[in-house]
């Protein structure tokens, strides 16, 4: 939304098949994981304190490794959260923007499970559009995780500043997606926002 830029991420994809290409480890297990190196004492205490509790991964092969389950603008000078359930209907985010005064601060935050394995290099994509033009390409490192289903992780992007102006007010729609390394697509959803004068504008 802002002129900003991810400088390092952008380079990357600008330098595209001439750099070498990252592979990410073949995936395995949690069990495999668990079993390797087991009569080390030290990185069998480092790998409990990774993976936590095992014995509460979730075996439903009908839930996902990932859930996404929420993301939250977070303003400090906002009337009220605004909040998105990601478990939800996902078509209603783009007929009911937010309203987002120009020139705030505000930060994503982006809440997820992991259900079943370890999962590495999640990312948070988004890209930013008014009246059909694409204005912006953000991508945000999130990072690798354990199985914990019964506990939620959250992810914080870096701060960003809401456009201001008159030529600035209007409706963006905005495309998110949370992905891996291997490309897999946890959850890709669109929502919109609507930049005005002030929150009540």
């Amino acid at each position: 939304m802002t002129d900003r830029r991810h400088s390092t991420i952008a380079a990357a994809n600008e330098e595209g098949d001439s750099a070498v290409s990252y592979k990410p480890p073949a995936q395995k297990s949690l069990q495999e994981i668990q079993e390797l190196d087991k009569d080390d004492e030290s990185l069998r205490k480092y790998k409990e304190a990774l993976l936590g509790n095992a014995a509460a991964v979730n075996a439903d092969p009908s839930i996902p490794n990932v859930q996404v389950t929420r993301m939250t603008l977070l303003c400090e000078t906002a009337p009220h959260p605004l909040v998105l359930d990601l478990q939800g209907d996902l078509e209603n985010f783009k007929k009911n923007p937010f309203v987002l005064k120009e020139g705030v601060e505000y930060r994503i935050k982006i809440n997820f499970k992991v259900n079943k394995e370890i999962v590495s290099g999640l990312k948070y994509c988004q890209q930013s559009f008014r009246k059909g033009v694409k204005l912006d390409k953000s991508e945000y490192m999130v990072g690798s995780y354990g199985p914990r289903p019964n506990e939620e992780y959250e992810f914080l992007t870096t701060m960003e500043e809401s456009p201001k102006g008159m030529l600035a007010r209007g409706t963006y729609n905005i495309k998110s997606k949370f992905t891996d390394d291997d490309k897999h697509d946890h959850l890709s959803w669109e929502w919109s926002l609507t930049i005005k004068k002030d929150w009540k504008d």
